[in-house]
């Protein structure tokens, strides 16, 4: 049990927009209440967002302008002593990524409260993309933003090493060892699974946004097909927001679109499936909610491309299967279940209870000095 009252937690948005960042931040503020006694209240930084003025029992109050006056205002009406978690994530408080006037309001907080704790999770550092976006030309502009919110943080946590190390850099010795924590499954974590896949049905899932799942039927059909034959898949569900392009078969295997659905079906269904597929960014892959669940679920993980070197933990081939549709790679090496205990217990070393206790002990920081 903790004396530590409130945590004030800033966030781009809470359901029911479909947000990531929101549903990390709620289901991380459900833990910190149910393990620590910790309440959370939500300050939604996107002047555009729609909601109540709680969710779950966390009360909400909203930067109805993007300006910094509003948002010391806001946080001022709280007291210094409460620790403001800041999920980061430049789009999210800006058009073009670019949230001056938030990092400008909490530069103007911490000049009044030098003694307030702020812990900043950066969710993204800066965005990249070809010379004809404008996350190209902006990508200074965001570097500097986040540079400058590394020097404010008395703590900073992320989600890649990659990001880790860069926060290391841009802080210029603040912040010398960095926590990076991949990201948990925002479907939950099931208390109970069946011990062994072959006590479950011949279901393969395909689940996530829009983006995602298109580029699977895009670009990954051939892959799937192999994957189904290879498996014996009897059916696959796709969960989310229909694409507009999902087809009605694989081969002759059928996927049922059943569209977006609550937590707790699709917790019921990625217990009792074998096996989750996505075509992501394998170097981005503790960043996937996605694959998170997956693990969380103790599905064999598969994703359409691999990568060579071991990143953030995940090896190809140990914590994920690549279907290779060149050759049959379900040779007597091949296990499915391995691959699915060995991500299940990359998982449970951050999982969601083990993260809350992390955060815990980062928004105590200034309590402990």
């Amino acid at each position: 049990m903790s004396n530590l009252a409130t945590v004030i937690a800033i966030v781009p948005r809470l359901p029911p927009a479909i947000d990531g960042v929101g549903d990390y931040a709620l289901n991380l503020a459900r833990q910190l209440r149910k393990d620590f006694n910790i309440q959370t209240h939500f300050i939604v930084g996107n002047s555009t967002w729609q909601g109540a003025a709680e969710i779950e029992g966390f009360t909400i109050s909203q930067i109805t302008d993007n300006s910094a006056n509003i948002l010391v205002n806001v946080l001022s009406n709280y007291h210094s002593s409460s620790p403001v978690l800041l999920h980061y994530v430049g789009y999210g408080y800006a058009k073009r990524g670019c949230p001056v006037w938030l990092v400008d309001g909490l530069q103007r907080w911490k000049g009044l409260y030098p003694k307030s704790n702020l812990v900043t999770m950066f969710h993204e550092i800066s965005a990249s993309g070809p010379p004809w976006t404008s996350a190209f030309w902006l990508s200074s502009l965001q570097k500097d933003l986040a540079a400058q919110l590394t020097k404010l943080s008395d703590r900073c946590i992320t989600s890649k090493q990659l990001y880790a190390n860069i926060i290391t850099e841009i802080s210029q010795g603040k912040h010398n060892q960095v926590a990076f924590l991949p990201v948990f499954s925002n479907i939950g974590e099931p208390d109970q699974l069946p011990s062994d896949l072959s006590e479950r049905q011949q279901r393969l899932v395909i689940f996530g946004g829009v983006a995602n799942r298109a580029r699977v039927y895009n670009q990954s059909q051939r892959i799937l097909d192999y994957v189904c034959q290879r498996l014996n898949i009897q059916e696959i569900c796709d969960i989310g927001t229909p694409t507009g392009i999902t087809p009605s078969f694989i081969g002759k295997v059928p996927i049922l679109e059943i569209g977006e659905q609550p937590a707790n079906k699709v917790s019921d269904i990625l217990a009792n499936s074998i096996a989750g597929f996505s075509d992501y960014n394998p170097d981005f892959l503790a960043k996937s909610t996605i694959f998170a669940a997956y693990c969380a679920y103790r599905l064999l993980p598969i994703n359409a491309k691999g990568s060579v070197a071991i990143i953030d933990g995940i090896e190809a081939g140990k914590h994920y299967w690549v279907p290779d549709i060149n050759r049959n790679d379900l040779g007597d090496q091949f296990n499915w279940q391995t691959i699915a205990d060995n991500s299940f217990d990359w998982y449970q070393k951050h999982n969601l209870s083990r993260q809350s206790s992390i955060f815990v002990s980062y928004l105590l920081h200034g309590d402990l000095n």
